[in-house]
């Protein structure tokens, strides 16, 4: 098996005649050359030595006077090694049978009596063909499209958020960061960091979701010694760490409504006091938090003060979720399975198109977060050499298609239905109105109800 910067020199010859098997051992022996003489051993080669180049004699026991064995074997080999250059032989009338072979996905034909010189300049042309496309593959992995750094996007949505986070980071302003859990809030806290003329000072983070209340005071302000029982030294806080860089505040709505106060005044006047201490330290740090909570609903309801909840979000950028980032669900799974085969072993080449259609089909409820622990694990499990929706554990229905195919009729239904339900919601089911409200007539109204299968 090749691993990058290598050529897979592995050739594999399905050919149940001992004789010729025999000759042409002697005609590649400056390959890898692996043998299988029936469609299950040939089968068990692919697993084992992953060959770049196959011949394959279609005429397999153990009916080698049909080709329907050959091109069983043909269709198994494309599905396990998709990359494989598969180079059919056939007997001098079964030409029909080859070109239905290309068809099926065979790399090229040759017609026996074999002639080993002339095999030999198809199998080097194959090998030459294999490695231009995996050098090709290579290059187009590696232009991973990262607007910031750590951020991997190529969505109109993810792109928007990056521009914006361009504009705000050198301005020396607090920053609250809002989104669901896995949207990669930290990463984009990083980005603004980097971003900023404060890049070269310290990046801090602290979960306030994480740090029991009773230690988090602490944990934010620092202590000085005899502060509390275990207080054997004088220790500094993030806030004292994160002195001339930033301090990342993730989690911020499960901040205590008892350090909400203490955090404001270090907002208004820039100086801490540690706990036990009665000296106020000046600190010269930018402040970006984040949370997946609805910080205005927790104002309302008294969970969260106002007067911090604006000076915590004098700009705030909301990331949106996965399944809001068109395309990037695809763009990020092929992105971390090749760094995870860049740091393992593993047979592993990609993703079937079934499992492709499935992580742009899913909604990941879970985000990113989801996502990279679902291709992680399908890596590790995959039994061959392209993942299946099944090893992503993604649901699929009867016709082995992802539940929520992307096609232009479902996503133009699924737009339809919406807008329908929620003019009816709007106008109390009242279908005059609604269909007022949409633009339309009744009848095209009460067709669009009867074809949706909608029932008021």
């Amino acid at each position: 098996m090749s691993t990058d910067g290598q050529q897979n020199r592995t050739l594999l010859i399905i050919e149940d005649d001992e004789g010729l098997q025999s000759q042409l051992r002697w005609t590649f022996d400056d390959y890898e050359t692996q043998f299988a003489g029936d469609r299950n051993a040939a089968l068990a080669a692919a697993r084992r030595f992953s060959p770049a180049v196959i011949t394959l004699d279609l005429g397999l026991p153990p009916d080698p006077a049909n080709v329907s064995e050959g091109l069983k074997a043909l269709q198994e080999l494309l599905t396990l090694l998709p990359n494989a250059k598969i180079i059919v032989v056939t007997g001098n009338d079964d030409r029909e049978h080859a070109i239905h072979a290309i068809g099926e996905g065979a790399y090229d034909f040759y017609q026996k009596p074999v002639d080993p010189d002339v095999l030999k300049i198809i199998v080097a042309r194959a090998f030459h063909v294999f490695e231009l496309e995996r050098e090709n593959q290579r290059l187009l992995h590696s232009q991973v499209i990262m607007p910031l750094e750590g951020i991997i996007a190529s969505s109109p949505e993810m792109l928007r958020v990056c521009r914006n986070i361009e504009k705000i980071a050198p301005a020396d302003v607090t920053t609250m960061l809002l989104g669901d859990s896995g949207t990669g809030k930290e990463l984009l806290a990083r980005a603004i960091h980097q971003k900023s003329p404060r890049k070269e000072g310290p990046f801090v983070v602290i979960n306030c979701a994480a740090i029991p209340e009773n230690l988090l005071e602490s944990e934010l302000f620092g202590y000085e010694k005899g502060a509390f029982t275990g207080a054997f030294k004088q220790t500094l806080g993030k806030f004292e760490l994160a002195n001339q860089g930033s301090l990342f505040l993730d989690e911020i709505g499960d901040l205590p409504l008892s350090l909400q106060a203490k955090l404001l005044r270090f907002l208004q006047e820039r100086v801490i006091e540690r706990v036990g201490g009665r000296k106020e330290i000046p600190v010269d740090v930018r402040v970006v938090c984040a949370t997946h909570r609805n910080v205005r609903e927790m104002v309302q309801n008294g969970e969260f003060r106002e007067d911090l909840y604006y000076r915590l979000s004098e700009i705030s950028i909301d990331i949106p979720p996965l399944k809001e980032r068109t395309g990037d669900a695809v763009l990020l799974a092929r992105t971390f399975l090749r760094h995870y085969l860049e740091k393992h072993t593993n047979k592993v080449k990609g993703f079937s198109k079934e499992a492709i259609a499935a992580i742009d089909a899913y909604e990941w409820p879970g985000n990113v977060r989801e996502l990279e622990n679902k291709v992680k694990r399908a890596a590790i499990m995959a039994e061959a050499t392209q993942i299946s929706p099944a090893e992503l554990g993604l649901e699929m229905d009867k016709n082995n298609q992802p539940v929520a195919p992307l096609t232009l009729r479902t996503v133009r239904e699924h737009a339809e239905r919406g807008a329908v339900v929620r003019a009816l919601s709007c106008t109390g089911n009242n279908v005059a109105q609604a269909a007022e409200l949409l633009g339309i007539t009744r009848p095209t109204l009460y067709d669009l109800l009867k074809k949706l299968d909608i029932k008021i």
